[in-house]
């Protein structure tokens, strides 16, 4: 097959944020590993701020890929304010393409009310949203993976991808949750992330390991248009970035299922045919 990866799930960084993070080092990846294009994530404020730079993490995304047709952009809310609505707005204004979400890392409950403002305004604008799922270290009630059925159901034309396809401990909830999203049969709108799935050095799964059988089982039970793959840059680096891309290619899936996952359900998913 060939090798036009589209990737999903790369964080990114201002110079001084976070050593190896930056902007440069996904394209050093990118160039690696034969990936075509990236969707990159705006950092969180907190994140931001240890930059020293002027302005929000938004602002200095859209600015930053503007003329890289190679980056795709993803905005971030700050859930601490209220102006939940013109935040989300502001991100469709900037001529990006979604949202990260990380429920846990944030703090906030998947169907509490900021959260369904950004889906309401999300929905309206076309805007991609990409979630961590799986724990994460915040109260687990706040993110049970069947909430996102709620998201699903209440927002019926919102696109979303459960990245990590909830980890380890919640890949049948997250897989219950796709399935149970059959309800639209004109479009898909819930996606599984294939993102930081590797089994450990030992053979021994960790917090987000999933194995080739139950990979496969997600492309069996939701058919071959709505998986992803993710990078998870730059907690993946250039060697976990082709290993993952070689065991997609070697699963035993479709062949139209694995150039779905590394590139084409992407493209759909974004708009971009």
């Amino acid at each position: 097959m060939d090798d036009h990866i589209w990737a999903n799930h790369a964080h990114v960084f201002p110079a001084g944020a976070k050593p190896g993070g930056e902007i440069e080092r996904l394209k050093e990846l990118m160039a690696a590993c034969n990936i075509e294009k990236a969707v990159c994530f705006a950092c969180f404020r907190d994140q931001y701020e240890r930059s020293g730079l002027p302005g929000d993490p938004v602002g200095w995304l859209a600015e930053a890929i503007r003329d890289d047709d190679s980056l795709i952009g993803f905005g971030t809310v700050d859930f601490d304010r209220d102006d939940i609505a013109y935040q989300t707005e502001r991100i469709a204004d900037f001529g990006l393409k979604g949202i990260k979400i990380h429920p846990a890392a944030q703090e906030i409950n998947v169907m509490g009310d900021k959260a369904r403002e950004v889906y309401r305004v999300a929905q309206e604008k076309g805007l991609f949203l990409s979630f961590h799922t799986g724990i994460h270290w915040h109260r687990i009630r706040d993110y049970n993976l069947l909430l996102f059925d709620e998201a699903a159901y209440c927002y019926p034309e919102l696109k979303f991808s459960m990245e990590h396809i909830g980890g380890y401990h919640f890949f049948r909830e997250a897989l219950a949750v796709m399935c149970n999203a059959k309800r639209n049969a004109d479009f898909d709108t819930v996606y599984a992330g294939w993102t930081s799935i590797a089994m450990g050095e030992d053979g021994l799964p960790g917090e987000w390991s999933l194995t080739d059988d139950e990979l496969r089982t997600v492309i069996r039970q939701t058919g071959n248009t709505r998986s992803i793959f993710g990078l998870d840059f730059p907690y993946n680096g250039i060697e976990q970035t082709k290993a993952a891309i070689k065991r997609i290619k070697n699963l035993d899936i479709p062949e139209e299922a694995k150039k779905g996952i590394l590139g084409n359900n992407l493209r759909t998913a974004l708009g971009f045919g």
